[in-house]
Formats: C-alpha cells, structure tokens, sequence
C-alpha cells in the first residue's frame, strides 16, 4: 500500500476524531492569545528605524547627549475671527493664556523645556513651542497629557481659540484613525463575505465555516505576533496585515477544501464516507493548500533580505497568518467537515426511511461551470495563440506605466484632515510656513574645535538663509534637546556639554514629497557642508529630518531591491519546479507573476501618482508612490498569485496523471477549478477593497493594487494566458518529469489490451476521464487513491 502523505494521515486523525481536533484547536487559538497576551507587545524603538545618513546623524546627536525630541505647538489666536482669517489678538488675554499654558506644561513630566512665545508675521497667532522628554519615536505616547492641559486651557480662556499641534500629536492621530479604519474594514468585509459564500454554498452552515476558521486563525496569529515581536520589535503595522492577509488566504484556503470535498461527495453518490471524502480531499485540495501556504511564505521571507524593521514587521505578521490558516485548513477543518458530513448522511438516511429520494446536489452537491464560464474559457480554447498575444499586450500596456514610478516618503502632508492635530498643524503652516519641513545638522568634532565649528555652522546657515529654497525661522522652535543654546550661533544652534557635539536647525517651507524640500537638502549634503563645516580637518557631519529619513529610506530600498527581487524570482521558479517537476511551468509561473504584478503596480501608479483621482478616493497625491507600498507588494503579490497557480495546475497535473491528454487536462482542470477560483477571487478583492476606503494612503495603495492584482490573476491570467500557453506547449509543459508520459502510455496500454479482447485490470488502470466522468476524483472507487481509501475504511 503506497504511504500516506502528511497531509492526509493529519487528515485522518482529525476525520476519524472530530471531537478531539476542535478541541485541540480551540486550545490552540486559547494558548496563542493567552500566550501573546502575557508575553506583550515589544514596539520597535528610535534605533531600529535608523537608515542611512539620516539615522547616522540621529545615532552622532543621542550618543553625544543632545537626542532629537519633537516639538509640540500650543497656537494662541482670536477665537470671533474665521480660521482662515483670525481675528486681531487681544495682547492682554493671549499674555494670560502663555502664563496659564506655560504653567500647565512645565508641571508635566512629560515636558523637557518650553519656550518663549512666537508670533505670526502678522501678530494674529501666537505659537508656543512645547519640547517633549524621550525620543521621537515614543513621544506619541506621551502626549496624551498635553493635548488634556491644552483642551484645559482652552475653556479656562473661552475668548481665545486654543489648540495643539505637532509630530506626536500627528502620530498619535493617525494611529487612533487606524484602529477606527480598521474596525470601518471589518463591519464592511465580513458582510460581503457572508454573502458572497452565501452565494457559492447555498447553505448558512457552511458559510460560518470559513469564516469561523478565518476569525480564529487571526485571534492565534495575533497571540503568535506579541511573542514573536520580542525577536523582531513590532512597528504598528503587523496587526494591519495579519487582519488583511488573514481574513483573505483564511477564508481561500477553507473555500478550496470544501469545494473538493463537494466535488468528491457528488462523484461519490454515497458509495463513500464522509470520513473517506474528507481524507480524499486531504489528498488533493489539502495537498494543494499546504504548497500555496509554503509558497507564499517562501516568497514573504524575502522581505527580510531588505533589513528593514518594517519589513521584518509586516514579513512575520504575513508569514505567521498564512502558516496557521494553512495548519488550520489541514487539521481541524475536516473535522468539521466530517460533523457536517455525517448530519447529511442522517438528513439522507431519513429521507430514504420516509421512502423520500435523496438529494445529491445543494448543499453538498457540484454543478458544472456555466455558459459564462464556458464563453470565458472559448478564446483560449479555439485561438491560444491569438488569446495568448493580445492578453499579454494589454497586461504589458497596463504594466507600462509603473516605468514612472516615483517612490515617496508620504509624511505628515498626506495624512487625512479629519485627524484634529491635522487642521492644527494646516493653521500652523498658514501662520509659519517656515516650519513645514526642518533640516537637522549634526557634527561631531574634538571640544578644542568647538569654536571653529560653530564659525562653520554659522557661515551654513547665512547661505542657507540666502538660497529660496530655505527659509529664515522666526526662532524657537526647538527640536533637539538635552544642551544648551548659544548666542554667538543663534537660537537653532546647540551642542553638548562636553562641546564636541552641536546640532543646527534649518527649515524648509516646502511641502515633505516636494522636489524642492528634497533639492535643499541636496544644496545642503552636497554644496554647504563640504564648503564650510566640511572644510574642517576630522569632523564627522550628517543631516537628518523628515526628508533626509525619506530619501535615504528609498535609497536603501532601492539598494536592496536586486537582492531581494532576485530571491524572490528564484524561489518561486524552486517552489512551482519542487510542486509540478516541471521545469517549463516554473519558468512559466515567474513570467505569469511578473505579469501580474507589474500590470497593477501599473494601475497605482495611473491611480495615486497623479491628481485625477484625489477627490474620488479622497487622498493627497505625493507626485508619486508610497515609498514602502512597491517592494512589499511584490512580494506579496508573487506569493498570493501562487495560490491561483497552484490550485489551478494542481487540478490539470491530477488529470494528466490519470492519462487524461494535456489538452483536454487544461480545458477540464481549468474548467473544473473556475468557479472556486472566482469565488475565492471576489472574497479577496472585497477584503482588499475595503482598504481603499481607509484614511491612510499606504493602506489605500496596498487595498488598491492587491484588489487590481487578484482580479487580474483570475480573470485574465487562469481564464485567457495561462490555458492558452498550456495549450500551445502541450506536453512540453511537465519536462522534464516522466510521468505524465508514462501515465498516457498506461492508458494506452489498458485501451490496446481491451481491442485485443483482454480484460484490463480496470481497478488499476483506470479509463480516461472524458469517457467515465469522475473517474479522476480521488475519492471516486476506480482510482487508486479512492479505492485504498474505501478498503481502509
């Protein structure tokens, strides 16, 4: 007797004690969360984010005592005037209002310094600039007390608009807008879900199956991810994609199984236990299920060839979802089948005892494609070639675009004004401009050359101050802290108190993306620092800021990108050769992904590089693309565009080995797999789609280009490119495996002995399928794998 795979002895533990498999995975789900809840979370601190110069400059200002710290500012204006236009400021009122906010302030520890009052150009808005103790990075977290001191502050002055505005304040506000768009998703996927499954099923009872095992698999993964972040720090977005990714390869995974189990129910036309359909499945769907599983966590891995916290961040949350949806399909999910199974059977026993017949199709039952699909199907069927070409062309029409990309950091300009802190910090800028975008300077030098850099510096910032592309400050805005001020060199000028490390602060009054906030800072790195604090002999400088972190994080991309695209392209042509033993349709799977992905890479660069469509997606376009969004989507997408490839080929490559010819395998397979494909197409677009409609615009880019990309997978790439090729190369598609070829030469050796008027051992050598329908199922009694089943039963 041939051995059982893995996956089908799992299968059968599980079928033949269902009750001991729900439990177990219920513990499982228990333990996990339970696990991950002691355990905690470890967020990634200030030094894992560093890249680049940009973090050099970070890691030369905390080493040498003087950390950048994030400033928050109190804005002060007449409370009868419009907010574009404030009112004239009651000098009196507003200097009661500095006393009272200033006192409020320096009581919290929170509070390392604040600072004398500025006024607007115009005298109409006054800014107190508030520094906060810690790092940039952990600040988010202790503002919550300030913004309660400036909402106090505002109703003991009712006369005066009184708000609070600032990089923590901002982040803090995103972070809460994440966790309600979060929440908008989940109220919108699990409906459309519900229904779509509704409609695939026809039964409510196996609706709540996906879904149940999809929610519980999350649950798990988010205990797993707590633990997991004591290795790898968690950066906020993990939890983002383990609801994203989750909800969609959970619900796919299960959809696979059942739909295989339905099929092999039908064929079976109750010849077979629901415990024998369920290990038949096991053989096939299960098997399919645990090879796109490792697919898509072989491609995900590598993300960490990219050494960055984020990425090893969103990496593990993908990876760890995907391995226990995976696990999940396999062990517990026949188990239910089984429970479900066997209610049937006693549905049909009573029906047989009311002399009633029994219905073999609903619920459990399969029904062939319909005449769409068959029209769908029709081009690749009649002209391969004709469909091949054009599909390709209009894939690579689509794809074309993404030449242009133009890789952004998004930073505060982007963020969504229904964020509070937002419309503060807009009336921030209209007030003082100056301080949209800072650049941060940090030297390091011997302390006897402490007065000579200072010289240097302050020659910097008079050129500065003389290029457009800067602007004069108004003075105090702070930012760096932990020193001291000196006179000689201005109110942006600091060092440390052993005097051989000095910070200076530049701003820019242009917006983050902008090429001129990114063209000062190339003035600054390649023309002012070589020419005045460069010119000293053994001094370390570097710049950092908001655009310095954005240009060098693209710059380390873009470094890492070969590596990482290399890896990915290798183990996918690895994972599609070790799963089929063909060479071609390895090779073949690469080309069809770097389809895939590069038509919707195309369609977000149409959709968000561009203005055109802000109003309709309700976004700020950068000029360009998210600068994390590409590289994590192609990975991404390559591993998710293995499910369809493997569920699909998996069908044609079972057909061929029952003798079935290569060309009548593709048209059955693709035909037979078609409608679970779309099924579970529609459930990921939905789940990806809904991202669109979130307030933060990598969400809505990632949402955007998933949805595009699964939509494309199946309806261009499985109906019209991938038949039409299989079809065209014909056998050449397993080479250089054998076993197709010798799979046909069994048939035609079972046909011959049947001419000649032998008599075929027909329970070895099964016929073809074309002329005994469903004889290729392996739960059918003629093919090998059903009849051991049935005998082991």
């Amino acid at each position: 007797m041939r051995k059982r795979s893995v996956t089908v002895r799992v299968a059968r533990w599980s079928a033949l004690h269902p009750g001991r498999a729900v439990i177990g995975w219920l513990v499982f789900v228990v333990l996990c969360l339970g696990g991950g809840i002691v355990a905690g979370m470890n967020s990634a601190t200030a030094e894992d984010f560093r890249v680049g110069e940009a973090g050099r400059a970070e890691a030369l200002a905390t080493e040498g005592g003087i950390p950048l710290r994030s400033t928050e500012h109190v804005l002060i204006r007449d409370a009868s005037g419009s907010i574009g236009e404030p009112g004239p400021l009651d000098r009196a009122a507003a200097d009661a209002a500095v006393k009272d906010i200033t006192a409020r302030m320096k009581s919290l520890p929170e509070v390392a310094a604040v600072k004398a009052p500025v006024a607007s150009a115009d005298g109409r808005v006054l800014r107190i600039p508030v520094e906060l103790t810690g790092t940039e990075q952990d600040d988010q977290k202790r503002v919550p007390p300030l913004q309660e001191q400036t909402a106090e502050a505002a109703k003991a002055h009712p006369g005066l608009a009184i708000e609070e505005t600032g990089d923590a304040s901002v982040s803090k506000g995103v972070d809460d807008q994440r966790d309600k768009d979060l929440k908008f998703s989940e109220a919108i996927t699990l409906p459309i879900t519900l229904i779509t499954l509704a409609v695939v099923f026809g039964s409510v009872v196996m609706v709540g199956v996906p879904l149940l095992l999809a929610i519980t698999s999350i649950m798990a993964t988010m205990g797993l991810a707590m633990v997991a972040s004591h290795l790898l720090p968690d950066t906020g977005v993990g939890m983002s994609m383990i609801l994203l990714i989750g909800m969609a390869v959970g619900v796919d995974y299960t959809l696979f199984y059942l739909k295989r189990e339905r099929e092999e129910r039908a064929r079976a036309g109750g010849r077979l236990t629901s415990e024998a359909l369920v290990e038949a499945a096991a053989a096939t769907a299960g098997r399919a299920i645990v090879v796109s599983g490792l697919a898509v966590i072989v491609s995900t891995t590598a993300l960490y060839l990219a050494r960055d916290v984020i990425f090893d961040s969103l990496a593990t949350g993908t990876i760890l979802v995907v391995a226990v949806a995976m696990v999940s399909s396999v062990t517990v999910l026949p188990a239910l089948l089984v429970q479900l199974g066997r209610r049937a059977e006693r549905r049909a026993a009573k029906r047989v005892a009311r002399g009633k017949p029994v219905r073999t199709r609903g619920a459990y039952g399969e029904k062939k494609p319909g005449r769409a699909w068959n029209l769908l199907l029709a081009p690749a069927r009649k002209r391969p070639a004709l469909t091949l070409g054009l599909s390709v062309l209009v894939m690579l029409g689509l794809a074309l675009p993404a030449l242009d990309m133009n890789l952004k950091n998004p930073a505060r300009d982007s963020f969504s004004r229904e964020i509070p802190a937002m419309r503060g910090y807009d009336r921030l800028l209209e007030a003082f401009p100056e301080q949209r975008v800072r650049h941060v300077v940090v030297v390091r030098a011997e302390a006897s050359q402490a007065g000579a850099v200072r010289e240097a510096l302050g020659a910097l910032e008079r050129r500065a101050e003389a290029d457009p592309l800067f602007a004069r400050a108004g003075g105090g805005s702070g930012g760096a802290g932990g020193g001291s001020s000196d006179s000689s060199g201005g109110p942006h000028l600091r060092f440390s108190e052993d005097r051989r490390t000095t910070t200076l602060e530049l701003n820019v009054p242009h917006p983050t993306y902008s090429k001129k906030a990114e063209d000062s800072l190339d003035h600054l790195r390649q023309t002012y620092l070589p020419a005045t604090v460069g010119e000293l002999p053994g001094v370390e400088t570097a710049v950092t800021g908001e655009v310095p972190r954005g240009v060098d994080y693209v710059g380390h991309q873009n470094d890492k990108l070969p590596l990482v695209l290399g890896f990915l392209l290798l183990m996918t042509f690895v994972t599609t050769v070790f799963a089929f033993r063909s060479v071609v349709l390895g090779l073949l799977g690469v080309v069809l992904n770097l389809l895939s992905v590069g038509s919707a890479l195309g369609v977000l660069v149409l959709v968000f590089q561009g203005d055109w469509a802000e109003e309709l997606l309700s976004f700020v376009s950068l000029g360009g693309i998210s600068s994390r969004v590409p590289l994590f989507l192609f990975v991404i997408l390559f591993g998710l565009s293995m499910d369809y490839q493997v569920f699909v080929v998996s069908r044609i490559r079972e057909a061929a080995l029952n003798g079935v010819p290569t060309r009548k395998a593709v048209i059955d397979g693709i035909t037979s797999s078609a409608k679970v494909v779309t099924s579970a197409a529609i459930v990921m677009v939905t789940v990806f789609a809904s991202f669109v409609m979130l307030h933060i615009l990598e969400m809505k880019q990632m949402g955007l280009v998933l949805a595009v990309a699964v939509l494309l997978d199946a309806f261009v790439i499985r109906v019209m490119i991938l038949p039409a090729a299989l079809l065209l190369l014909g056998r050449a598609t397993w080479w250089p495996s054998g076993a197709i070829r010798r799979a046909e030469a069994r048939v035609a050796e079972a046909r011959a002995a049947e001419a000649r008027g032998g008599h075929a051992d027909r329970a070895r050598v099964p016929e073809p399928p074309s002329e005994r329908p469903g004889a290729h199922s392996a739960a059918h009694p003629a093919h090998p794998e059903g009849r051991r089943i049935a005998q082991g039963r």
